[in-house]
């Protein structure tokens, strides 16, 4: 049964009434929240949460998403914690299939759209999302005179030879997010087709995101290829970080329809924790506006509570598209071994 956004609203208005009473309504307890290693929060606003609570959180990083998500599968007969935020909906299926989340309907999933919940029982709530997308140095096509790609088939011109760098969808998410996004856009009997006109293109495949953005995309390396597989969101964070930001970002990234896959990460509370209740406030607290508008510069994606105000910085140089791939998590939990091993077989072999 699905409950409307209305009655989501009306149980958040009874739960801050009751939890509003003062120092009576605090726990003495600490959440141990595990996470990936990219996970980060504004040491104020997690204070916030303690102080107003008597929560205490415990962050665990345990390695990147894939390499977390294992541990949590792996302990779930004895939990490494209460808490676990960073699965995304590329491995969403393991983590449900493993049922290692109990169930929470938050009260805050009134501000989250349902297009970002994609687990009906609530076993995973949405707490962010992001779009990877191709990105361009835009300086480098300027000077040329040559128009960046306008969209993945566009990559595979003859005008493109040797500009790109992608990321190996076995060892990378976003590699693997983009290799979605080719076998949504080329369909199951042409996306080893397309990859085959990138192998001819001279496509650069990097084991993961630092390296290729780091070391050969010319806008942030040394590096010869002025195409690189990012995220939306990394213009922004070249203006943020810049030493002098400047007023336009120096790359951008391609969002024609179909050209970029859409990441959500997801937080559920882990079954065998002994502070459920504890844990249910904490999750409450990460749909809420002050987490979620901490969300755009800590971690460079975009709230799923659509109440939450962006950063000025998002505003003005983010570009989110019209129409990301998206894909249900059992699909892609069905195929993706066989998908990437034909990858690997097409591009690498």
């Amino acid at each position: 049964m699905r409950f409307s956004k209305a009655f989501y609203g009306l149980v958040l208005v009874v739960v801050l009434a009751a939890c509003g009473g003062g120092e009576e309504a605090k726990q003495d307890a600490t959440v141990r929240l595990m996470t990936h290693d990219s996970f980060d929060i504004s040491a104020e606003v997690l204070a916030a949460f303690e102080a107003e609570t008597g929560i205490a959180v415990e962050v665990f990083k345990a390695g990147d998403g894939g390499e977390a998500l294992n541990k949590a599968i792996l302990s779930k007969d004895a939990p490494l914690a209460d808490v676990f935020y960073g699965v995304d909906n590329t491995f969403l299926q393991r983590a449900l299939d493993n049922d290692i989340f109990v169930p929470y309907a938050s009260p805050a999933l009134a501000d989250v759209p349902d297009a970002l919940e994609l687990d009906v029982a609530h076993r995973a709530l949405p707490v962010n999302y992001g779009d990877v997308c191709l990105n361009y140095d835009v300086a480098w096509f300027a000077a040329r005179g040559l128009p960046p790609p306008a969209d993945l088939a566009t990559l595979a011109d003859l005008a493109y030879d040797s500009l790109t760098v992608v990321q190996n969808p076995a060892t990378s998410t976003p590699g693997l997010a983009f290799l979605l996004a080719t076998v949504e856009t080329f369909g199951e009997d042409g996306y080893l087709d397309y990859w085959q006109r990138l192998v001819d293109n001279d496509v650069l495949v990097a084991n993961g995101w630092q390296e290729a953005y780091y070391t050969h995309f010319t806008a942030a390396s040394e590096g010869d290829r002025p195409i690189v597989v990012s995220y939306a969101s990394s213009p922004v964070a070249e203006v943020y970080f810049a030493e002098t930001p400047p007023t336009e970002a120096p790359t951008a990234s391609v969002v024609a329809d179909g050209a970029c896959f859409r990441q959500i990460e997801f937080v559920g509370i882990l079954r065998g924790t002994a502070v459920e209740s504890a844990a249910q406030q904490l999750i409450d607290f990460m749909l809420s506006q002050p987490f979620q508008e901490d969300i755009p510069l800590k971690m460079f994606v975009y709230p799923a509570n659509e109440t939450a105000a962006l950063p000025e910085v998002f505003q003005q140089h983010s570009r989110t598209p019209a129409a990301p791939v998206q894909m249900p998590p059992a699909r892609i939990a069905a195929n993706r071994e066989a998908w990437i091993q034909a990858w690997t077989e097409t591009v690498l072999r």
